[in-house]
């Protein structure tokens, strides 16, 4: 797991590898981006215009077998830009865009939107594979 610069933990979950369309508003300009990874506590857009940290925003993550996409409230935990180093914890040659905790109203809306996430990534690797990242299964 990796740290920030004041001790807390930036990941708790491992993370899938997973591409899915994201929408979100910046300055009254609506950008479509793709999301790298996710895991059940956040994702990491990939883009050249992210975000500042500690930006709280509403997204739309378009998700394959679900009608209509999910509307998340996320908030900026860290940023890679064109040029710059990699933050702390983040390996150097990572690609720019911004490392996203999602946000919650409630239990409830944090537990549906966990199992909409587990869900997915199981079906992107399949069960077993999910099981052994999970640590749900010994080798």
């Amino acid at each position: 797991m990796a740290s920030n610069s004041d001790g807390e933990e930036r990941r708790i979950d491992p993370r899938v590898p997973i591409e899915l369309k994201v929408e979100y508003k910046k300055l009254n300009t609506f950008f479509a981006d793709y999301t790298k990874n996710i895991c059940k506590g956040g994702t990491f857009i990939r883009t050249r215009k992210p975000l500042d940290v500690g930006t709280e925003f509403l997204f739309r993550l378009s998700v394959p077998k679900l009608p209509n996409p999910l509307s998340l409230r996320g908030l900026v935990r860290w940023v890679k830009r064109d040029g710059d180093p990699s933050p702390e914890g983040v390996p150097p040659d990572h690609e720019p865009g911004m490392g996203i905790r999602f946000l919650y109203s409630s239990d409830a809306e944090r537990v549906e939107i966990e199992n909409t996430v587990e869900k997915l990534m199981i079906d992107s690797l399949g069960p077993l594979l999910y099981s052994k990242l999970m640590g749900r299964l010994t080798p």
